[in-house]
């Protein structure tokens, strides 16, 4: 599995969200994205991620920042998770572990003896496709270093 580095082209995916809509990263070409890959809708860590992430939403679209939930979840589960969360950016779904795998950011074996589920990982791309933050974090008890990524956020506008 490859890793990511800084300064390269971020690797494009299709992927459906929460409500069933195709979204391709090369769509949001001429926006800053952040990607937050995480292991599964309904946990306590990645809940407390992702609410966090919610909360502090106006510093991301002051950033012209697109942000987006990933996890190896079904789009079903993902909904249900967005509902109950009031989480107002979109969740995707790669169940197919496609752009986890691309991102380098996919466990062996999880907790429980699960394969393929997607590590703690954040991903700050530029308006021209290029990755400009990337943390795979190898503990999923770990958070992204948000203060980090706010700062290379607020770099690029």
């Amino acid at each position: 599995m490859s890793t990511i580095q800084i300064g390269q082209q971020a690797p494009g995916f299709t992927l459906y969200d929460s409500d069933k809509q195709k979204v391709n990263l090369s769509d949001y070409k001429g926006k800053n994205v952040l990607l937050l890959f995480f292991p599964a809708a309904f946990t306590s860590v990645c809940t407390q991620e992702l609410c966090s992430t919610r909360d502090n939403i106006a510093l991301y679209n002051k950033a012209n920042a697109q942000v987006f939930g990933i996890s190896v979840d079904m789009p079903f589960s993902l909904a249900k998770f967005k509902e109950e969360q009031k989480l107002n950016f979109p969740l995707l779904s790669d169940f197919n572990k496609e752009a986890s795998t691309a991102y380098g950011c996919l466990y062996e074996t999880f907790a429980v003896d699960l394969r393929g589920v997607s590590k703690r990982s954040a991903f700050v791309i530029d308006k021209d496709g290029i990755v400009r933050y990337a943390e795979v974090l190898g503990k999923a008890s770990d958070l992204p270093d948000f203060t980090a990524i706010q700062k290379t956020l607020a770099g690029l506008s």
